[in-house]
């Protein structure tokens, strides 16, 4: 080829909420899932490659996006190992459409609230770890407690406000009971997963990708982010689906196909998964930024220490990435 793509460049602006919105349309492809183990290596290998010259000749770009796109899909950006199968955003679509389809479609009994919330809260926890910061480490008790507290906190909820709701409300509001049970599960599951990083810090960069130190706040502002952005990811399916089956289940002909609702809800739930994921992912930048001032909030003395290292020098904008 007579002119090499940048790979480090980004196909489009992700300064801007539409270029970030493109770009993750195409990460989080829920085709990229189908992908073979083998074929996701040769990707990252003709990727690593490419990048030193050594590529095979009469490689297409076309070739070589698709292998950019297989990268980025299925290997973590900070360790650049393979993430495992269901904790990818690439299968947020396929698998949040199961899960948000069934929470609410099986919201009346007590046992299947309980199953579905479990089983959400699993799945969330496995997604929350697999796109965390991966230089901040987590060890097996923490894990094991954030798992433990973010699926108490998902279920207190649901079966608080179901038993709340039973005699005070209609039938429309209880079926954003499960709405309500996952926002606040997600308030405490992504911090908990992630609680290596509040303690610790993760680490900042400068613009060159040199690092510079670890900041307590630059984790928090990336934690709030991502658990925003996790909230509006599930908000349509589990805010307008319940109102559009409260309607439509009144009428006759949707009587006689009840065994047909709960797979018709799923089929929604994905409708808007696909749209939303990349959405929600494109709200904020991976790549996050922090000025040097904010430093002081969290991290007083790192910025101390850093004054007493490089004097004034210290990168005005410091950057890191948040995770999803």
């Amino acid at each position: 080829m007579s002119d090499r793509i940048d790979l480090d460049k980004p196909q489009w602006d992700n300064r801007t909420f539409y270029g970030r919105l493109r770009y993750f349309a195409w990460v989080t492809d829920p085709r990229t899932c189908l992908t073979p183990t083998a074929k996701l290596y040769e990707a990252k290998d003709l990727i690593e490659k490419y990048k030193k010259g050594e590529e095979p000749a009469g490689l297409s770009h076309q070739q070589i996006r698709n292998a950019q796109q297989l990268t980025l899909s299925a290997f973590h950006p900070d360790s650049g190992e393979l993430q495992n199968f269901v904790g990818r955003m690439s299968f947020q679509v396929p698998g949040g459409m199961l899960l948000i389809g069934c929470m609410i479609s099986f919201y009346k009994t007590t046992s299947a609230v309980v199953f579905w919330q479990w089983a959400n809260q699993s799945f969330n926890a496995l997604v929350n770890y697999t796109n965390r910061n991966a230089a901040s480490d987590i060890s097996k008790k923490q894990l094991a407690v954030a798992y433990v507290s973010s699926t108490t906190c998902a279920l207190v909820a649901a079966l608080g406000l179901k038993t709340f709701l039973a005699r005070r409300a209609s039938g429309l509001m209880q079926r954003f009971v499960p709405f309500a049970a996952v926002a606040a599960a997600n308030m405490a599951n992504i911090p908990l997963m992630r609680q290596s990083e509040i303690l610790n810090g993760i680490t900042v960069y400068d613009e060159n990708k040199n690092p510079v130190t670890t900041s307590k706040y630059a984790a928090m502002k990336g934690i709030s982010q991502v658990t925003l952005s996790r909230i509006i990811m599930a908000a349509p399916s589990m805010l307008l689906l319940p109102v559009i089956f409260e309607r439509i289940e009144k009428y006759r002909w949707m009587q006689r196909i009840k065994f047909l609702n709960a797979p018709m809800q799923v089929l929604g739930a994905g409708a808007l998964l696909l749209f939303m994921t990349p959405t929600a992912c494109a709200l904020f930048p991976q790549q996050c930024s922090i000025n040097r001032s904010k430093l002081s909030i969290l991290d007083g003395k790192n910025l101390e220490e850093l004054k007493q290292k490089h004097g004034e020098n210290i990168p005005e904008t410091l950057y890191f990435n948040k995770g999803l």
